[in-house]
């Protein structure tokens, strides 16, 4: 392992991207898609009037 000095520590560069960051997107795009799954059904059962009542 090479030792730095610290003008060279200066110059390091970290990822842009992390794992952490793309779970988080991803999970927001499925409770997107989940949320539009159920609107469409609510839509889908009131215009076929098959609703519960209460």
């Amino acid at each position: 392992m090479k030792n730095l000095n610290k003008d060279e520590l200066v110059l390091i560069e970290g990822g842009s991207i992390s794992g952490t960051l793309i779970s988080a997107v991803t999970r927001g795009i499925n409770t997107i898609l989940d949320m539009g799954r159920a609107l469409g059904n609510a839509i889908r059962r009131i215009g076929s009037n098959n609703v519960c009542p209460l």
